[in-house]
């Protein structure tokens, strides 16, 4: 599958968050993957970005991205994570290995 891919956790509850951790893995292809992570506090209706960031995965030798986010966020209702996983186009499937907040 080619393009972007969405992971969007919708809360029932609005949540408080102080720290976003997030596991990538590509253990097989080479390619520059980039990720958005943002919040939204109205329902989705519009978002705030946490953080846009790319990485190269060179199997064998870089096969894991490990990012630690620190925030204080409050009344968060959706969290969503965008992932290009190859931003040169192709069949690529995203890797999150675990999304953990707490």
């Amino acid at each position: 599958m080619a393009g972007a891919q969405t992971i969007r956790l919708i809360f029932d509850q609005p949540q408080r968050l102080k720290q976003i951790s997030l596991v990538f893995e590509e253990k097989e292809t080479a390619r520059t993957q980039k990720f958005v992570l943002r919040w939204s506090s109205g329902g989705g209706t519009s978002f705030r970005e946490i953080v846009r960031q790319q990485w190269n995965f060179s199997p064998p030798e870089t096969v894991r991205e490990v990012e630690e986010y620190q925030v204080e966020l409050s009344n968060v209702s959706v969290l969503e994570l965008i992932i290009v996983p190859n931003i040169s186009g192709g069949a690529a499937r995203a890797s999150v290995k675990s999304l953990r907040l707490s």
